[in-house]
């Protein structure tokens, strides 16, 4: 039986009013990255108790061979961004956007199912779902 790490992570996590933004394992490492549904500031309260319930939950499922090491996470300085409510809820702030296309644009509107982005002169259109950015500045106050 194979098990979605990113559905059990979710599953941990989501009665406790958090999101998960990223899943990654790599190198003996599970990465996971948390907000709050309220997009209040996530704590670190908030981070202990969503590790002992993503601990839990792994433990029971057993879905990774052998040791490794549980990361829990907040968004930090490389904040995923991907859904339709992160691009609005950052709306005015710069993004970076990887890849061999890739670019930094302020983030001007959604429309629809598209990021309309700032690039230099000209506006940049992408569709929500097939490209992922991170914010590259923070807001002054908390979003």
């Amino acid at each position: 039986m194979t098990v979605d790490l990113w559905q059990l992570v979710e599953e941990a996590v989501s009665p406790l009013g958090l999101d998960v933004l990223e899943v990654h394992f790599a190198r003996g490492e599970l990465l996971v990255r948390l907000e709050r549904k309220d997009e209040r500031p996530i704590t670190v309260a908030d981070l202990e108790e969503a590790s002992r319930h993503i601990e839990a939950a792994l433990d029971r499922e057993d879905p990774i061979p052998g040791s490794y090491r549980l990361l829990v996470e907040s968004p930090g300085p490389k904040r995923p961004l991907f859904t339709r409510r992160h691009f609005e809820r950052f709306q005015g702030l710069k993004a970076k956007v990887p890849g061999p296309e890739g670019f930094t644009g302020r983030i001007l509107r959604v429309e629809g199912e598209e990021v309309v982005f700032q690039v230099g002169d000209e506006e940049r259109r992408l569709r929500i779902g097939t490209f992922r950015a991170n914010l590259a500045e923070w807001p002054e106050e908390p979003r």
